[in-house]
Order: C-alpha cells, then sequence, then structure tokens
C-alpha cells in the first residue's frame, strides 16, 4: 500500500491497515496472522486483493466482497491523507513570491523592501470621500461595469494624460484592482492556442493567467543595463499566430520606461500583422525620466488597445483593489462578460472615493513625484555604496540591482542570505522569466517605503552584507 508524504508516520498506515480485518475471527485479528497470511499470499500473487482472500477464508463472513473493502479501505486512506489537487495548467505555478518573501520577513523579523506595497497611508482626502460613502449609504453591489461617476472620472483623466477621448459607459470597466482587468482582459480575448507576447522579466499573473485562458506564451528578454526591447527579435518574434503583445510601462521590475520609438516599433508591428496590445500602466504617475506615453495614443492604435491601469499606486490604496479597463467597444464586450463571471462587481463605496481621487489636482501628483524621488535617492546611493551593481529606473518604486559581487550563485540563495542574516527583504526576480536562468543575477528593491524604513534597511546591509 502506498504511503502518502501527508500522513504523520507509517504507524498511521500500519493501523489503518489492521483495522480493515476488525470483523475477522479472532484467530485473524492478530497482526502477526493476519501479516503471515498476506505474506503468504504475495508470494504466490503479489496481490493485495488475494491477500486479503487468504484472511476471508478463515472467518470473514461479515464481509460481502472484495470490492467493497477495496472501497473502504480507500475512503480511510483519502480520509487520513488527502492529496492536494490543481488543475494541470496551475501545476508549475506555487505560492507567489511575494507572499513567501513577506511571510520570512514576518518570520525573521526583516524589513520588507520586497512587495511592493507602501508602508505609509494614503491621501485624507481619498479615505475621507469613502466614509462619506458608506455613511451615505453606497453599500450594495455596483453596476457590474462601474459606478457612473468612477467610469467618468476615468475618462476624463484619460482624455488629460493621453489626449484619447472614450465613452465612460462603453469603453470603461471597474475591475478588482489592476490583476483583474489583466485576467478579464486575458480571458475575455485570448482563446486556447492563441499566441501572445510577454516582456522578461514580467509580472507573475501574466503568465498564470494566460496558462489559465490555454495560450501560447512567448517570451522576448529584456537585458540590463537599460533593459532595451530588442526590436529585431520582437520583429522576428511575432508571426500569423500571434494575438497580442502584453506590455508594461514604467515596467514592473525593472522601472523601464518604454521609450516612443519602441512604442512606435510595437504599434507598426501590430498593424500590420492585425495584433492586439494589452498595456499596463499601473506606475504612469510614478515616471521621473521622461513623459509617460499609452500607447492607445499612437495613430491606428486605440482600436487595437486595451489600457489597465489601477488607484492603489498612485494614492497608496492598494488595499482598495479598484482597477479598471480602457478599450473600444468591440474589446470591451470580451473582457466584460469574462469580468462578469471573475468578481461581476467591485467595492461600491471605494468606487466612490477613487471617483475623488482621480480630481485631484496635478499638485498632486508633482508632490507625489517629489516625494518618491527622494525615497528613491536613499535607496540607490544606499545600494551602491553597499556594492551593488545599481541599474537605472526610470519609472515605478523599483530598482533592479545585480547582487553576484557579493559572491552568491542566484537570487534565490542571496535572498535568504539578505532575509536570515541580514534582515531585510527583496525579491528574486528568477520568477519573472520563463527561464529562471535569466534573472538568477538579479534582484529587486522597493522604495514604496518611509525615509527612516529606507535608511534603516541600507544600515543594516552596510553592516551585515559583506563583498566576497
Amino acid at each position: 500500500m502506498r504511503l502518502s508524504p501527508y500522513s504523520p508516520n507509517p504507524s498511521t498506515h500500519h493501523e489503518m491497515f489492521l483495522s480493515s480485518f476488525s470483523t475477522f475471527s479472532p484467530s485473524l485479528r492478530s497482526p502477526v496472522a493476519v501479516f503471515k497470511c498476506i505474506r503468504s499470499s504475495f508470494k504466490t500473487t503479489s496481490s493485495f486483493s488475494s491477500a486479503r482472500a487468504c484472511a476471508a477464508m478463515a472467518s470473514l463472513s461479515t464481509v460481502s466482497t472484495d470490492k467493497e473493502a477495496d472501497q473502504e479501505l480507500k475512503y480511510k486512506e483519502q480520509a487520513v491523507s488527502p492529496q492536494p489537487q490543481v488543475a494541470k495548467r496551475l501545476e508549475k505555478f506555487k505560492t507567489t513570491i511575494f507572499t513567501q518573501m513577506s511571510n520570512l520577513a514576518i518570520k525573521h523579523g526583516a524589513i520588507n523592501l520586497g512587495q511592493g506595497f507602501p508602508n505609509f497611508d494614503g491621501p485624507d482626502f481619498v479615505k475621507d470621500a469613502a466614509i462619506q460613502a458608506i455613511i451615505a449609504g453606497n453599500n450594495q453591489y455596483a453596476r457590474g461595469y462601474g459606478v457612473p461617476v468612477l467610469n467618468a472620472a476615468i475618462a476624463e483623466r484619460f482624455k488629460k494624460d493621453s489626449g484619447i477621448e472614450v465613452d465612460p459607459e462603453k469603453e470603461v470597466t471597474i475591475t478588482s484592482g489592476c490583476t483583474e482587468a489583466i485576467a478579464a482582459t486575458i480571458l475575455g480575448l485570448i482563446n486556447p492556442g492563441d499566441e501572445v507576447i510577454l516582456f522578461a522579466p514580467f509580472y507573475d499573473s501574466y503568465e498564470a493567467t494566460l496558462s489559465m485562458a490555454g495560450a501560447k506564451i512567448k517570451s522576448i528578454t529584456l537585458c540590463p543595463p537599460d533593459f532595451a526591447v530588442p526590436l529585431d527579435v520582437l520583429n522576428s518574434a511575432v508571426t500569423k499566430e500571434t494575438r497580442a503583445i502584453l506590455i508594461n510601462t514604467p515596467h514592473n521590475p525593472t522601472g523601464k520606461m518604454l521609450t516612443k520609438n519602441e512604442l512606435e516599433f510595437i504599434a507598426n508591428l501590430c498593424i500590420e500583422n492585425d495584433v492586439l496590445v494589452f498595456t499596463d500602466e499601473v506606475y504612469d504617475k510614478l515616471a521621473f525620466a521622461a513623459e509617460h506615453i499609452s500607447i492607445a495614443s499612437i495613430p491606428g492604435m486605440r482600436e487595437r488597445t486595451v489600457t489597465m491601469n489601477s488607484l492603489g499606486k498612485t494614492f497608496s490604496l492598494t488595499g482598495w483593489k479598484i482597477g479598471w479597463a480602457i478599450a473600444p467597444s468591440h474589446l470591451t464586450w470580451g473582457l466584460r462578460q469574462a469580468h462578469a463571471f471573475l468578481t461581476f462587481a467591485t467595492s461600491t463605496p471605494m468606487q466612490w472615493a477613487a471617483s475623488v481621487a482621480l480630481r485631484a489636482p496635478e499638485s498632486y501628483y508633482d508632490e507625489l513625484r517629489r516625494d518618491y524621488n527622494a525615497k528613491k535617492a536613499i535607496l540607490v546611493d544606499g545600494l551602491k555604496e553597499v556594492g551593488f551593481i545599481v541599474y537605472p529606473s526610470s519609472g515605478t518604486y523599483f530598482v533592479v540591482v545585480d547582487h553576484t559581487p557579493f559572491g552568491f550563485p542566484d537570487d534565490i540563495s542571496f535572498c535568504e542570505h539578505l532575509i536570515k542574516e541580514v534582515g531585510v527583504v527583496a525579491i528574486p526576480t528568477s520568477v519573472f522569466y520563463l527561464n529562471p536562468e535569466e534573472g538568477k543575477n538579479l534582484v529587486r528593491f522597493t522604495f514604496c517605503k518611509d525615509e527612516g524604513t529606507l535608511k534603516a534597511a541600507v544600515e543594516r546591509m552596510k553592516e551585515k552584507l559583506k563583498r566576497k
């Protein structure tokens, strides 16, 4: 009988096995007698059922058939050691790296510069708007594709940022964070076998959701120091099988911002080959080195682009999970079909508050960038002093570094050492590649923390992290 790895010890199976003989005559209730009989049967037939039949011949009036006994034993074994079950399309995906690292941070009392959530709160005027929405009774299901006032605020903001006018009723869909916008877009517009191109390293939900959709994933690697898009490689990668290209700018984890030239090249390829673009722009307000450009604003791209965004990064309210997708109506149809059966609707009072947030004056965004630039300087300067090879970050609140000066063979072992021995958390980037080997020299730090936390983390690394 197979022993389950989830059982506390083999004796559990021994006792369970013997219990199936509990109705035998006294002469066969002895474990020794039972196993002598079974051993004799195995010598000739190697069959468990034959062994039981041997015992039954002595005295087994209360057991009707071998089939019933087999079924009973099977049920007992399953009750003791249920096996984890997961669909084949998700077998390769484990607990997310963000959850793993955050759990280790708590266990070892480490400063968490890994997962990208601020350790400070969002602005009071937005939180007050949520409170007022709750008091006013906006607490029941929202309309599936969004509270009208938020749809309108998103359309206004998008026109101001990109110059594109969209219909808030037909072309804006509110989702439970940008992650759900990604899922609804992929599940609503990608068929099994469709080819989708990603740029690695990539946000881990891209690959998982594409796998759930049954897509064929093709990855193009962005390499340091500048993580530029290899245009020739991309040109060769696009085929008649390509359904969509998924981009992220500013780019997590590298901080890379796609240039106008890169975006125009992608746009031309998509127009020539009838390819869609799904663009994740959650860090659009954290662009430091250049103006953010939405690919939907490039001539010919509005009708083939789904633009996805969220409230959490810009307003430090990641737990609210308010996201959205902007797309022409013929693409919105598909993503709304998926959205309706994923979450149907998103938190009503938070949508009302989000509409207030998106109408914030430009001074809010200016101050946001100034604040993050100061935090970025603390971390980047500190990482350089510690001895990392630090790569430029033009946007987001992430910095990617090369850890190899410290002598570790890969990013996983380095991050484990950093947490356990130094007391600081970073994210190993190999999990953001189809081929983990491509990212084994890189780790990601975040600077969406207060200045005191960033300085404390840098000091720990200066004191405890030594080059080899």
